[in-house]
């Protein structure tokens, strides 16, 4: 059976380029980046040399990045650093973040004692920015606002700059969580004044186990981790040279094809788009995700009309590989919290979503198999024709 993949949100396969440096690091450099010899400063000056390709993408200084294994800890990392060592007493967040954020600010509510303050969302996803300017303006307590770039269920996107700007004006420090949207964009952290961000190279066909987090220059951030004056002391730990070595390749390479990466992607989305609305009567899109301009080309949300908790099995069964949600959460019973948040009672009660995840790998004779397979599905339920009334939210 001829597998389609269609979970890129989760994490990509790896690219050959990808595979080829690290194997060649793994085979010839195999020294400690923290020993003095030749061997361990060869190791060295790899890490160093990606260090300084990651700033020039973010246009920061190399001094600004700190490698992890993973956007999780990266995040965890800024999180806890900001409570137990700057001073941070309140955390403005939304219902909508990745697991990692969430429980990590419950964990440091529970543990710290620290106040949670929940931006809702609108019926698309949306915050209300003049609320949060509201809530900064609210307490005299040192805050830190924690909100993702582009969701990972829906693709929505944030104004980061716009945040950011509030949270100058206002004292407050801004952490996000870009896991989705590094190296799928042109960044520039020296134009969005946020603070911390994160990312994951298995997001972008680099490997699992690499990531990084990007700490501001003087923010006075602490590691988590001790043991060792590794990354600036804010990481201890010997580095994993190879992933760090693939996490860089992988960043050169989705800049080298980002405009026809990116267009291609586009099209894709907009065929699967397309083709959903012409062969499943009464499919609806989640949030922006169906809309070019405000959500990530990568990510697709759709709301099937009718009930199948099975359906991500039933797909895998067909050969199609795909997530009803969130990675981290994709084996649960009930909605995802984006869903939660989105979806009406009726919709909850009668629809199914689905994340459809693409990479430039995706073919439109890999969305036509998806169609049909859906198609085949929604039959069984005696789908013909489905009107879902106009989505009513309240928060």
């Amino acid at each position: 059976m001829n597998r389609i993949y269609l979970d890129n949100a989760a994490t990509t396969p790896l690219s050959e380029e990808v595979i080829d440096a690290m194997v060649s690091v793994m085979k010839t450099t195999y020294g400690n980046p923290s020993s003095t010899h030749t061997l361990g400063q060869e190791a060295k000056i790899l890490i160093e040399n990606v260090r300084r390709q990651v700033a020039d993408y973010l246009h920061i200084t190399p001094a600004e990045i700190i490698f992890t294994s993973c956007g999780t800890e990266s995040n965890n990392m800024i999180i806890k650093s900001c409570v137990n060592h700057l001073g941070v007493e309140r955390i403005i967040t939304s219902p909508m973040e990745h697991k990692c954020v969430a429980e990590t600010v419950l964990d440091m509510k529970k543990r710290r004692g620290i106040e949670v303050v929940y931006l809702r969302p609108d019926q698309k996803g949306d915050f209300d920015l003049a609320k949060l300017e509201e809530e900064l303006k609210s307490s005299g307590k040192k805050t830190l606002v924690t909100l993702m770039h582009a969701n990972n269920e829906t693709g929505n996107f944030l104004d980061i700059k716009k945040v950011a700007e509030l949270c100058h004006e206002n004292g407050a420090l801004f952490h996000s969580d870009t896991v989705q949207s590094m190296a799928h964009m042109a960044m520039n952290f020296d134009e969005i004044l946020l603070d911390f961000a994160s990312c994951s190279a298995h997001k972008f066909h680099g490997p699992k186990g690499s990531g990084f987090a990007f700490v501001r220059k003087a923010s006075g951030l602490k590691g988590i981790i001790t043991g060792g004056p590794q990354e600036r002391s804010l990481r201890a730990g010997t580095e994993n040279v190879s992933g760090i070595v693939g996490l860089g390749k992988a960043l050169e390479v989705a800049l080298k094809n980002m405009d026809r990466d990116i267009s291609h992607i586009k099209e894709i989305k907009k065929y699967a788009v397309e083709r959903l609305k012409s062969e499943i009567e009464g499919v609806k899109f989640n949030g922006h995700s169906a809309e070019e301009d405000r959500s990530l080309c990568t990510v697709l949300s759709v709301l099937l009309p009718f009930k199948d908790p099975m359906i991500g099995l039933k797909l895998d069964m067909k050969g199609i590989a795909i997530s009803q949600g969130s990675a981290c959460s994709s084996g649960a019973s009930k909605p995802s919290m984006v869903m939660m948040m989105l979806l009406t009672e009726e919709e909850m009660e009668k629809c199914t979503p689905l994340r459809v995840s693409f990479s430039h790998l995706t073919t439109k004779e890999e969305i036509d198999a998806l169609t049909d397979a859906l198609k085949e599905i929604a039959n069984t339920f005696g789908i013909e024709k489905t009107n879902i009334a106009d989505r009513q939210i309240t928060l």
